[in-house]
């Protein structure tokens, strides 16, 4: 694997992209006037319990209240987490102040989602204050290894005199890291929740206690793993914060740093605008002449597969197996890109050999294993679809850089020319028979008022005859293609 970030760094934004082997696989944005609220803890004071939905909304601070639901409440001295079945007013009352942290970012209309089991993250370990586990990130799978990091924990604690209590995961990135690495960030974290710790007992109305690193330092701590080259940075201010950053906590990255001062934008040189721009679009081209067709909506995700002009295989079942293989792989990319989550139906081109769906299934799976996010996926369908969930934590793409259009209002489709011409033929009607005036004149979108001059010219004609007005039309720049309005005058 040879991979590089580039980190795009403006005053209003920060972008950074993940390319391996030439193709980007994951695009982070973050805006300087919003920035994202997960990892984020705060002071918060619950406003609102819903007994029937066994949750609580508090407010944080933030412009929508943000929502907890009874199994997110963590419980000291028990268990762990509150169940499901646990009545939400044995933990929660109106008024009551809370320490949070964000898990979802507000997505929508929807306030964040926060939990009270609470956590801080250093490069190679994340601190769990309120619970006791020990445990290795599920990405290194050498048990050997996962024996070795736990047993350097618990040296690194034993060395560093640590207070009982509180729980720690290892990284991916802790993979190989010696002692002296893991004392240093048993320091930090316990630095970092000391000051957590009293900001919040000093809070006394919801405020933020903590946040985590802006993008371009998150990206280092979290994504510089092996098999990265470099990390190019086209901010000199940036990358001069990165190489102290990196000097202090993560020595043995400082070397992968580089400043890039191309006159040509970093972005445009790699390709990454262009990448951009096609995953905000519904149809991804495939190399063999095939397409995805992806639609995102508020309830799910869709991808449906197609042959288009492919046909280059010894047999019909032929072409559909490898344009299905080669969907596979194009999707998992795309999940990543587009930071697609939640439910998500994929509907590949039916195969009528089993053995073809599952290897398709199988390479399918084997795609998805370098994302970062927790995906489950179902076996196919009778009906050939697979069915799959990503977990969601950040907007997509599309949410973060697009709005709703005014004129479809998010359906994707507006009326064509010919209907709203029926529309307004509607409307004269209307007018006339409710209304006397002199003559009546139509404003609508250029393309309407031309058919109405030419295809519909007779129809107006027979209107103005049954009316006994003139109807005169008129053109209007501004006007959306099925906005219309029909004056009297």
């Amino acid at each position: 694997m040879s991979e590089e970030i580039l980190v795009n760094v403006t005053p209003m934004e920060t972008r950074v992209a993940v390319v391996d082997n030439g193709a980007t696989q994951d695009i982070h944005i973050e805006r300087t006037a919003s920035r994202g609220m997960v990892g984020n803890i705060y002071a918060g004071k619950v406003v609102r319990v819903l007994p029937g939905m066994q949750a609580a909304f508090v407010d944080i601070g933030a412009e929508r209240t943000s929502f907890i639901h009874v199994s997110d409440i963590f419980v000291s001295g028990g268990d762990g987490r509150a169940q499901g079945s646990d009545a939400i007013g044995d933990y929660l009352h109106e008024g009551k102040k809370v320490i949070v942290q964000v898990t979802k970012d507000p997505l929508g209309s929807k306030g964040a989602r926060i939990t009270t089991e609470l956590s801080v993250s250093s490069r190679y370990l994340v601190f769990m204050p309120q619970s006791n586990h020990v445990g290795v990130s599920q990405q290194i799978d050498d048990a050997l290894e996962r024996d070795r990091l736990q047993q350097l924990l618990a040296d690194g604690i034993a060395a560093e005199e640590m207070e009982a209590g509180g729980g720690y995961i290892l990284r991916t990135a802790a993979e190989g890291v010696g002692l002296d690495e893991v004392r240093a960030d048993l320091r930090f974290l316990k630095r970092l929740w000391s000051a957590v710790s009293r900001r919040g007992k000093k809070a006394r109305k919801a405020e933020l206690l903590y946040s985590d690193l802006a993008l371009h330092m998150r990206t280092v701590r979290d994504l510089a793993r092996p098999g990265v080259e470099r990390i190019l940075v086209d901010s000199r201010e940036s990358y001069n914060a990165l190489t102290e950053f990196c000097n202090e906590y993560m020595p043995e990255v400082s070397d992968l740093l580089e400043h890039y001062c191309g006159e040509r934008p970093l972005f445009d040189l790699h390709g990454i605008e262009e990448e951009l721009q096609g995953a905000l679009g519904r149809k991804v081209g495939l190399k063999s002449g095939g397409y995805l067709i992806i639609d995102q909506t508020e309830a799910m995700t869709t991808v449906d597969v197609n042959t288009g002009g492919f046909v280059s295989g010894r047999s019909f079942d032929d072409t559909i197996f490898k344009t299905n293989l080669e969907a596979a792989q194009v999707i998992a990319r795309q999940l990543r890109l587009r930071n697609l989550g939640g439910i998500i139906i994929i509907d590949f081109i039916d195969m009528r050999d089993e053995a073809h769906r599952q290897q398709v299934l199988d390479a399918f799976e084997r795609a998805l294993q370098p994302d970062h996010a927790q995906t489950q996926v179902a076996p196919i369908s009778p009906l050939g679809l697979v069915e799959m969930t990503r977990k969601r934590t950040r907007e997509s793409l599309e949410h973060l850089l697009c709005e709703v259009c005014p004129s479809c209002e998010g359906h994707g489709s507006i009326r064509s020319v010919e209907t709203v011409c029926q529309d307004i033929f509607r409307e004269i009607l209307r007018q006339a028979r409710q209304f006397g005036s002199r003559e009546l004149l139509v404003l609508a979108h250029q393309d309407v008022i031309e058919r109405l001059l030419g295809e519909e010219s007779t129809v107006l004609a027979e209107l103005a005859a049954e009316t006994e007005r003139p109807i005169r039309r008129q053109a209007q720049a501004h006007y959306e293609i099925d906005r219309y309005d029909v004056v009297l005058v």
